[in-house]
């Protein structure tokens, strides 16, 4: 039996290395890769047999939270880079709150990413252990997963334009994002906020 797989990620070149990884296994095929949530949830809803590959912070109209709970289960499995304090803490999150949600560490070797999608579509539990130890170091964060999102894009020097452009939004959206960061975190700038944020661990 063939496991047919959705990659969603916001990176072009990271959607084609796991399809090229994945699509190297005899049992397993990816049918698409996509930058925004939306797209996932209208290709795989109602798609029981399909596992999605999911990157926690990928961003549209709807969160990875609301598509997670959309996707009622469906196998899922959350591709989280270990040392993004606020991915995994929205992963481990949506892992408690589903048996059908995997949570595994971007730098795992390509057998074990197989491995990992194998399980999830059997209905296994997946969960790296090593990442728990990561999360301990982070304190609970008061942002959703949207708002550091717009807060680690705009400490890359993105502009409020280029943040809406990448993530579907409008600029308006955007920055009622950063109003609701700066009163989260109780700063007066966004340079303000990105530096709590990071010292506190939430991005």
């Amino acid at each position: 039996m063939v496991i047919r797989v959705v990659i969603g990620h916001r990176g072009k070149l990271l959607r084609e290395g796991l399809a090229a990884v994945l699509d190297k296994e005899p049992d397993l095929t990816v049918l698409a890769g996509y930058e925004c949530t939306d797209q996932v949830l209208a290709v795989t809803a109602g798609n029981p047999g399909v596992v999605v590959l999911l990157d926690p912070l990928l961003a549209d109209d709807i969160e990875v939270s609301q598509l997670c709970d959309q996707l009622t289960g469906q196998p899922v499995l959350l591709l989280v880079h270990r040392e993004d304090a606020g991915a995994l803490s929205l992963s481990l999150s949506l892992a408690k709150q589903s048996q059908t949600v995997g949570v595994i560490a971007t730098d795992v070797s390509s057998d074990d990413l197989a491995d990992a999608v194998r399980k999830v579509a059997d209905g296994q539990p997946v969960f790296d252990g090593s990442l728990a130890l990561v999360a301990l170091r982070a304190s609970d964060s008061p942002l959703t997963d949207r708002e550091r999102q717009v807060l680690k894009l705009i400490d890359t020097g993105a502009t409020v334009q280029e943040v809406a452009r990448i993530m579907c939004l409008s600029a308006g959206t955007i920055r009622n994002y950063l109003s609701r960061v700066l009163t989260k975190t109780g700063a007066r700038s966004r340079i303000e906020a990105i530096r709590k944020a990071q010292v506190s661990g939430w991005i």
